[in-house]
């Protein structure tokens, strides 16, 4: 795996034809948490399929389509015509020195446009492929029965940000209070087009109650949730964007 503390030199060297682009979030967590949580996660993400693919990790692109949060004050959101255009645009800079097979590693679950992006790409740039890490249907699934986070129903915040938070940047966590409330399943679905202020009591979608947990469980949970997730999409994932090139580029004999 490389990165941007690496030279050109040693890219070139190295013949890596693969590049990871990790896509974050500036976006409120409810009253104590940071506001940079999904940027973190698609970090740790690019990191380790950046490792899995041998790939060139780019930074993390800090902002996203955040429009359900952007009543609360902090959150930046972007319009998804421009952050696919920017998207594009670097896709196409890294295709015209030999890149070939991309990975957009995006850490906000609101990220609707990724998929339609890479349809898009896919259609109009026929001699590269662009993939999410999504080749293994149940990984979230599993990820949160590890956590042991079943039967809740947390989108954003609540227990599930909290532990996040505690697994990778406990230095910013300055309050554990209860926040957050128990939000009615019947609200899910007005959660695309309801502004969250409207919805929720203080902007997490879940519920955390103070003192359940020490400090060091809520950070192993958090562990054990991400790792989980991260370590079933790192299975398989190399063989799964080269066999996706393979058949996109007419490489791959049709059965």
């Amino acid at each position: 795996m490389m990165n941007y503390t690496n030279t050109t030199t040693e890219l070139f060297l190295s013949g890596i034809d693969t590049a990871v682009i990790p896509i974050g979030a500036t976006e409120q967590f409810g009253p104590y948490l940071p506001m940079h949580l999904d940027t973190l996660i698609a970090e740790l993400y690019a990191t380790e399929y950046g490792k899995a693919l041998n790939a060139y990790v780019l930074p993390v692109l800090p902002f996203n389509t955040s429009e359900e949060h952007a009543a609360l004050k902090g959150t930046v959101t972007v319009s998804p015509q421009i952050i696919s255009a920017f998207v594009e645009d670097i896709i196409v800079n890294l295709r015209r020195q030999g890149f070939k097979k991309f990975l957009i590693a995006s850490g906000h679950g609101g990220s609707y446009w990724i998929g339609s992006f890479i349809k898009h790409m896919n259609y109009v740039y026929q001699d590269i492929v662009v993939i999410h890490p999504h080749h293994q249907p149940n990984a979230w699934d599993d990820a949160v029965k590890a956590a042991g986070f079943e039967g809740r129903n947390e989108i954003h915040g609540g227990l599930i940000g909290v532990c996040t938070a505690m697994f990778l940047c406990p230095q910013y966590v300055k309050d554990l209070s209860s926040a957050g409330s128990e939000i009615p399943i019947a609200f899910n679905k007005f959660a695309d087009y309801v502004s969250w202020d409207k919805l929720t009591q203080d902007g997490n979608w879940g519920h955390f109650v103070s003192g359940q947990y020490s400090t060091e469980e809520l950070a192993e949970k958090g562990r054990k949730l991400w790792m989980t997730l991260i370590n079933k999409n790192c299975d398989g994932l190399k063989e799964h964007i080269d066999e996706a090139y393979s058949m996109k580029t007419g490489q791959h004999s049709k059965p």
